[in-house]
């Protein structure tokens, strides 16, 4: 049995067919089944999230191999940013020790340290050394921005084509290798049918094929939906003042949190173009992603 979190997310959305194709016996942790659409009849559902203990104990009930892909990046009513990717992730690599899980799967991002600047990477980082230190059979997957046609942030970015100039956070020029999210779902996919040996631990960066700025990605996806606007770039003190308003009056519900923006100015980039490759993918291009999707 499997244990898949963040079924319903930008790469649980690709990963969980792809298992279910290959008749893979899946367990999701979700507080929302209606989200996991059609698929909902084809897997064992544990309610409940990463932040009640109890029902972390309960999914893991005869479970063999556990891929980790729940996180945010804003916070959330059931816990904070620390709490839910940290201390959360934390508490299931535990449950999973005590429980006979052989195989841990966990996704950090790319160039996530303790010292970063934004509150995810620090988290991130994290709990990818408690990871790394388990007993367990562990991978770690390190990618770059993953997107999703129809995800949040493309549908935020195509919402913002729609005004005269684009504002962007910042000075867009920080560098990403965006990949796609069925990419990196066929990455894990190779990877979970590898038989590990006892106690192995394995970390891979997944880039996408080009190397594109903050600016780039932006203009990647204006192009796909009908072509350049300006760009207007907004000083990181007025993003920060506006955000924190829009979060105080929004809560949860803000379309955009400072601490989103805030990752905008983080670089993720792999000089030798990750190890997508090494897996037998061949990552494509957002331009193509967005072109078919």
């Amino acid at each position: 049995m499997l244990l898949l979190t963040g079924a319903t997310g930008v790469i649980g959305g690709e990963l969980l067919p792809r298992l279910l194709e290959r008749d893979e016996d899946v367990r999701v942790l979700v507080r929302n089944p209606r989200r996991l659409g059609d698929n909902r009849v084809n897997v064992q559902i544990s309610l409940g999230d990463l932040a009640d203990p109890y029902s972390m104990r309960h999914a893991l009930r005869g479970v063999d191999t556990v891929v980790h892909l729940a996180a945010t990046i804003r916070d959330q009513p059931q816990g904070t940013i620390e709490e839910l990717n940290g201390l959360a992730t934390l508490r299931l690599l535990r449950s999973a020790e005590r429980g006979g899980v052989k195989r841990f799967v966990f996704f950090t991002a790319m160039n996530a340290t303790p010292f970063q600047r934004t509150r995810f990477f620090r988290s991130k980082a994290i709990a990818e050394r408690a990871v790394a230190d388990s007993p367990l059979r562990t991978t770690v997957f390190a990618p770059s921005i993953v997107y999703r046609p129809g995800d949040p942030w493309i549908n935020l970015l195509e919402r913002f084509s729609k005004l005269p100039a684009v504002p962007v956070s910042g000075a867009g020029r920080a560098a990403y290798q965006p990949i796609w999210a069925r990419d990196v779902a066929a990455c894990v996919a190779a990877e979970l049918e590898r038989k590990p040996a006892a106690k192995e631990s394995r970390r891979y960066e997944l880039a996408g094929p080009e190397t594109l700025t903050y600016d780039g990605i932006v203009e990647r996806v204006l192009d796909s939906n009908g072509g350049r606007k300006p760009l207007l770039h907004v000083p990181l003190p007025v993003v920060k003042a506006s955000l924190r308003a829009v979060e105080a009056l929004s809560g949860s519900a803000a379309f955009a949190t400072w601490e989103e923006a805030e990752l905008m100015e983080v670089p993720m980039v792999t000089a030798d173009g990750g190890d997508a490759k090494s897996l037998g993918v061949e990552p494509r291009s957002m331009a193509q992603v967005l072109r078919s999707g």
